[in-house]
């Protein structure tokens, strides 16, 4: 007779297995370094089709365009060098602190080229 004890064994194991199945499985697909957050990507196709035009033709180049960011620089530098684009359209001391330190210029000109290289492979 098979006691509950070994049933819940088998069932633990199993459910161990799936858990360990997909994360080895997510880990192929989308390494968490890369991956950036959902609304991150919708934002950036939001507002690349707002300025290409709102077709299902823009919407795919924007699509691949993000992923070929993701691609090149991890979420936290593409994060980095938003935040510097939003700060520097500040007109006070602030925007200017941003727009001509030496870091800052690095921080955008890595997510500028990132755009460029998008812009190649998907326009």
């Amino acid at each position: 007779m098979i006691s509950k004890t070994s049933i819940s064994a088998g069932l633990v194991f199993a459910c161990l297995s799936i858990v360990v199945a997909n994360a080895n499985a997510t880990s192929k697909n989308c390494p968490p370094e890369a991956d950036y957050p959902t609304y991150i990507k919708a934002d950036y196709v939001f507002a690349c089709m707002a300025a290409n035009g709102e077709t299902p033709e823009m919407l795919q180049k924007c699509s691949c365009s993000i992923d070929v960011i993701a691609s090149i620089m991890p979420y936290e530098d593409y994060e980095r060098a938003d935040t510097v684009l939003r700060i520097q359209q500040d007109i006070g001391q602030r925007g200017i602190f941003y727009r001509e330190a030496s870091w800052a210029k690095a921080v955008v000109e890595q997510l500028q080229s990132a755009q460029a290289e998008s812009t190649l492979q998907c326009f």
